[in-house]
């Protein structure tokens, strides 16, 4: 399941693309299976890290992909990483955990060259409020939220940075249900039926990609989306000039 899109992130062959909080790999893996480019892939866990490894070789040597790759361990709010030396960089579902989100930004702004793109996303403040009002362990897990955003919140965070926002989205508005079931049957609970059956619709939507629940997604992106997707640019001076 991809957050960003890469159309609106305008990535391009040979470009040097950083990911932020990489999870498992999906959309460094994305990107590296569509263009021949430069990933970095970032994120505080190991286990994660190998995952992304794994994905990132195979489609190395699946594609002989001649553009570079790594994986590396690093903290958001201090990025092991010089300064203005990507060509894009996003960021998905990773601001809600880190304690000082805005250091975290900051430092996505800073390695980022003049004129480049970044794209983050967060959960919504809609879901997030339903999520934590209906299960205490949503949040009260090791490595869970810490935070909610309204739209207007994540929006200024970039403008404060002085970074010239052109695009907003939201995705996922199916999944905003599976994790409504999760939260109403128990996070801890991942054999519950209900929410497991929910899972397999899921992963068979995500192999299938059917025009009728591809409509049905987009139009509950309007009511009830699972995240918000936020496209800005840095100023191409690097002196990250005031936003619109």
């Amino acid at each position: 399941m991809l957050t960003v899109e890469y159309g609106l992130l305008g990535v391009a062959e040979g470009q040097r693309i950083l990911d932020v909080g990489c999870g498992g790999g999906r959309h460094s893996w994305g990107l590296y299976s569509q263009f021949d480019c430069q990933v970095c892939a970032l994120d505080l866990g190991q286990e994660d890290l190998k995952k992304t490894r794994y994905v990132l070789q195979a489609v190395q040597e699946e594609q002989k992909r001649s553009g570079k790759w790594v994986a590396i361990q690093g903290d958001a709010m201090k990025l092991p990483l010089r300064d203005a030396s990507f060509d894009r960089v996003l960021c998905s579902e990773v601001l809600e955990h880190v304690r000082d989100d805005r250091q975290s930004m900051a430092e996505l702004v800073r390695v980022l060259k003049p004129g480049g793109l970044l794209a983050v996303s967060v959960p919504t403040y809609l879901t997030e409020s339903v999520y934590w009002r209906i299960s205490k362990d949503y949040c009260n897990t090791s490595g869970g939220h810490v935070r909610k955003y309204r739209a207007g919140q994540i929006v200024d965070l970039l403008r404060q940075n002085d970074l010239r926002i052109y695009d907003i989205r939201h995705k996922h508005a199916l999944h905003s249900i599976y994790w409504l079931l999760r939260c109403i049957f128990g996070i801890k609970n991942e054999k519950a039926l209900i929410p497991s059956l929910y899972h397999k619709f899921l992963v068979w939507d995500l192999k299938t990609r059917t025009a009728p629940v591809r409509l049905l997604d987009d139009a509950f992106n309007h009511i009830f989306p699972k995240s918000i997707v936020v496209y800005a640019r840095k100023g191409e001076d690097g002196a990250r000039p005031r936003a619109d």
